[in-house]
């Protein structure tokens, strides 16, 4: 079978070589193919023939800025002494002596009970017994020891060893925020008195005896010292320290009141220099200035302003102390102490001239 040939096979050689000698390629390069020494030729300028196509309008787009924003110098410091001061951050507990916590929580739950008095016109007869100084001490029924008038505006009071506390308040406001406010009369309005320590005799337990002077709207819970509830700020004679509505352990201050001293506290009512942030929230800015003050022995020794930066988690506001409320004198006192007070300014060791 090896032997024999297609001759098919044959008949299909012959054709092939028959078209590769009749038919020849096309000359030169397939289209898509450029030798490397070739020139190049750009294509013309503009669109392509046929091409509909609209020129941008001249100039930057809208939203585009031509100068760059200005370059801030981030390694400038800044001037922090036009920077308001920092709060002064308050302690838990005073280091001297410290109220129960029961008295505490019943303060808190009588506040709720009984909000603040809304102010009230006061007639003329009691805006001449503040002017003159013509003011009673009232005890309350937690006062344990003795109180007595020891002349026009001045009275003297004791109390007994290891007595509680008791808060005493002037029988009139020295305050009146329908009449006195610099918002109505257009004047400042400052409000004073003076306290001496004559003695301090045995405490309450291992507390010390001591006093405190403060400014206090009604109603406010007489067991509770001056400056501790709301409506209500004080100076602490145990620890120098201030309270503002400061349920805790107050901010520091000043020194500790000694026996013998005769202390002072003001406030000081005034339309502020420059009008409000009409932009601001009314709660942030203040429409009285309200500065507190200090004396020891007829000296102005120290004082804050009301409204100064607070403690957004600790500090409680300034509530009933912005003079949209009456404000009475008030006196804490516990343990055993006997002290002066005074609301006559003939007999105040600092004059309101002096300042």
């Amino acid at each position: 079978m090896g032997l024999f040939k297609s001759s098919k096979g044959n008949q299909a050689d012959s054709i092939g070589r028959e078209d590769s000698q009749n038919y020849a390629p096309p000359p030169g390069p397939p289209p898509s193919h450029r030798p490397s020494n070739e020139e190049y030729h750009a294509p013309a300028p503009g669109p392509p023939p046929g091409h509909n196509y609209h020129l941008p309008p001249p100039g930057p787009p809208p939203s585009h800025k031509v100068d760059p924003p200005p370059y801030h110098d981030w390694t400038v410091i800044p001037d922090t002494a036009l920077l308001p001061p920092p709060p002064t951050l308050g302690h838990e507990a005073s280091p001297t002596s410290n109220a129960s916590l029961s008295d505490a929580d019943r303060a808190h739950d009588w506040c709720r009970t009984y909000p603040l008095i809304r102010p009230h016109q006061p007639a003329a007869v009691h805006l001449d017994s503040v002017k003159n100084g013509n003011l009673e001490m009232v005890r309350p029924n937690e006062f344990q020891g003795g109180l007595s008038k020891a002349g026009l505006g001045c009275w003297r009071g004791s109390t007994v060893p290891g007595g509680r506390d008791a808060c005493l308040l002037s029988s009139l406001p020295c305050y009146f925020a329908l009449a006195d406010s610099p918002l109505v009369t257009g004047m400042k309005k400052i409000i004073y008195f003076e306290v001496k320590v004559l003695s301090y005799g045995r405490g309450r337990g291992s507390d010390a005896s001591s006093l405190a002077l403060g400014w206090c709207a009604l109603p406010y819970p007489t067991w509770r010292m001056p400056g501790w509830e709301r409506g209500s700020l004080a100076v602490h004679g145990d620890d120098g320290r201030k309270y503002v509505n400061d349920t805790w352990g107050g901010k520091d201050f000043t020194s500790a009141i000694q026996a013998g001293q005769t202390v002072g506290l003001g406030m000081v009512f005034s339309v502020p220099d420059t009008p409000p942030d009409y932009g601001s929230s009314p709660a942030k800015t203040p429409s009285i200035n309200v500065d507190v003050f200090f004396t020891r022995d007829g000296i102005k020794e120290s004082g804050w302003s009301l409204h100064e930066e607070l403690d957004a988690q600790n500090d409680l506001g300034v509530d009933g102390l912005d003079g949209q409320f009456d404000l009475y004198a008030a006196v804490g006192v516990f343990g055993s102490i006997e002290f002066e007070v005074n609301f006559n300014k003939t007999r105040w060791l600092w004059q309101p001239s002096l300042s």
